[in-house]
């Protein structure tokens, strides 16, 4: 069992988002979609929360947080950082990109900075391999990167 609690309000956001869509088993994903954007991440509280509105077991809650990459059970940071690591990415340099973000951030893939500022994971593809290496900064793209940008972009988010 988890020592996370939530906080009145965002669980009754939580049982309002499921309201919203009738309680429906179907909507399970766009419920989850949505409960994660109000507060960033998935804890087993809230996943226990949409089961009972839903009326399904949590196991099935938790097997499509799981499955599903979007979804996180563990809070990110602020300026979350996702390197993508498809095809033409890679070919073009995105592990040294990576590589460097671990090296300024102090932090190994899955992992947030202590002062809970940057969060750093991988992705496979952006769907922008013209501006390959990419890497996304929340819902910023940034293209043809090279590691020499990395310090100049993190410095600029702090």
């Amino acid at each position: 069992m988890s020592d996370i609690k939530l906080a009145c309000d965002v669980a009754e956001q939580v049982r309002t988002i499921c309201d919203k869509h009738g309680n429906n088993p179907g909507e399970l994903i766009n419920i989850l979609h949505e409960a994660q954007h109000l507060h960033g991440y998935l804890p087993e509280k809230m996943q226990r929360i949409i089961a009972s509105k839903l009326n399904i077991p949590v196991s099935k809650v938790y097997g499509v947080v799981t499955f599903y990459t979007f979804f996180t059970m563990t809070p990110k940071g602020k300026h979350p950082i996702s390197v993508c690591m498809g095809t033409a990415c890679y070919v073009r340099g995105s592990e040294k990109l990576l590589e460097e973000f671990k090296r300024v951030l102090g932090i190994e893939v899955g992992e947030t900075t202590p002062d809970g500022k940057f969060s750093l994971d991988c992705l496979r593809c952006v769907g922008a391999c013209g501006l390959a290496p990419v890497v996304m900064i929340g819902e910023k793209v940034y293209g043809r990167l090279q590691p020499i940008d990395v310090k100049k972009i993190i410095e600029e988010l702090e």
